[in-house]
């Protein structure tokens, strides 16, 4: 192998700075949409036994990723839903249950064991519900407002920029079909009155769930608010007509005195890209970055220099975003369909039409720094007190009990068949604690 250092050291420099590039963090995406196929994730079932005598069995389609990563990975802190997930599991499995894992994706499985509980995150209901068993109890583990819902906020935000400048962006958060929630006996929703709202009509019990958080910050103590009341932060995922992003950039182009910081993978809607570039990339007061890392010190200095966050999302079960600047500190300006309510410590925007998000702004930056301050505080509070894995854990978890303890509940049998297993690789696995 000697010599070989030489070759490979540039190479791995170059590969290195391909990642970091526009274009490179687009391949890896799209390479990694794809792993699910390459390494049969959608064909696994993964199983956790209980430590005592088991009282039954549970199916759960959700996420399998929690349960394969490496210990090295990080991936139960690059989104709540991984965390939530195998915290889901291990609640069940604490309660003396069984529990077999799909992948939300996973077209093949069929049941063979008598299920107490089937418990999926809204895309394998239509076709594994008729499978079961009558006296199985079905939870829909709801992530978003209702699809029917979603899915016009969407339309609606798509046409409005249609309307607004002439262009046509692809949906990037659109749901797919399913009736899930005709399916469920149950429905645990994450967000505020507005999420709950969407999916009173199916005149099911519904269980408010509190989203948790993938950081944990501490107070910023000696921060600026003096100077940071004229710069703003819109953070977000995938979807960025969607979450609002197209109306904060309209909003701060006419703002030349206030900043805007934007983080989100714009780069990997080229449409969206192109439309709004000028914005993006040439209008002085708007600071484009892109994704970033929320356990990096870049994004700690970047909050540690903003005053609040904006975004104007037209439909959330709860963000999680909102909830991650809520945890940094940051005042938030957000949409009631983000599934976070604001209290005294935010505003709470009515239309998200541009006029409206620039009246906030303004409002939020000419207050005094005491103010911006005190404000701040009580949304770092709050965030402290509702929205941690330690709540999620607890809520879930009487949540379950509730439904256990009802009349008529699962009695939970067990079926012959209960081989512990990973149909791939035969390991038994646990939920993480």
């Amino acid at each position: 192998m000697q010599g070989h250092g030489g070759l490979l050291s540039p190479m791995h420099r170059y590969l290195s700075a391909f990642t970091r590039s526009r274009l490179g963090r687009s391949v890896v995406w799209r390479l990694k949409k794809r792993v699910n196929r390459f390494d049969g994730l959608d064909r696994k079932v993964i199983s956790f036994n209980p430590a005592t005598s088991p009282r039954g069995d549970v199916l759960i389609s959700h996420l399998l990723r929690p349960f394969l990563a490496k210990p090295e990975q990080s991936i139960l802190h690059s989104h709540t839903r991984y965390w939530e997930a195998a915290q889901i599991v291990k609640t069940f499995v604490d309660r003396g249950y069984c529990v077999d894992v799909i992948n939300y994706n996973n077209r093949e499985f069929i049941p063979r064991k008598n299920y107490a509980f089937f418990v999926d995150s809204r895309f394998n209901f239509d076709r594994i519900s008729p499978l079961l068993g009558s006296n199985c109890v079905k939870i829909l583990h709801g992530e978003t407002a209702h699809i029917l819902f979603h899915n016009a906020a969407e339309s609606k935000r798509l046409l409005a920029l249609y309307e607004r400048r002439g262009a046509v962006v692809a949906a990037r958060r659109w749901e797919r079909a399913n009736k899930a929630t005709e399916h469920a006996d149950h429905i645990t929703v994450f967000g505020n009155q507005f999420t709950l709202s969407t999916y009173r009509y199916t005149k099911k019990p519904i269980y408010p769930l509190s989203i948790s958080t993938t950081i944990l910050l501490p107070w910023p103590d000696g921060k600026d608010f003096n100077a940071a009341r004229q710069r703003f932060l819109w953070f977000g995922s995938g979807g960025m007509v969607h979450k609002g992003l197209d109306l904060v950039l309209e909003a701060f182009a006419g703002m030349p005195e206030y900043h805007l910081t934007v983080c989100g993978p714009v780069q990997r809607e080229k449409d969206f890209e192109q439309v709004f570039y000028k914005e993006l990339y040439a209008t002085p007061n708007i600071h484009t970055i892109g994704w970033i890392d929320t356990q990096s010190s870049a994004f700690r200095e970047i909050i540690a220099n903003c005053v609040g966050l904006v975004y104007p999302s037209c439909s959330e079960g709860q963000s999680g975003a909102v909830v991650e600047c809520l945890h940094a500190g940051l005042i938030p300006i957000i949409s009631y369909e983000s599934g976070v309510d604001t209290h005294d410590f935010g505003v709470l925007l009515k239309t998200c039409d541009i006029d409206e998000i620039r009246d906030a702004v303004r409002m939020v930056a000419t207050s005094s720094a005491r103010q911006v301050e005190k404000m701040a505080r009580s949304a770092w509070e709050y965030a402290r007190f509702h929205h941690t894995r330690e709540q999620f854990a607890a809520k879930y978890c009487d949540v379950i009990r509730q439904i256990i303890a009802l009349p008529g509940g699962p009695v939970g049998r067990r079926s012959s068949s209960v081989e512990v297993s990973d149909e791939s690789t035969g390991a038994t696995i646990r939920p993480t604690s």
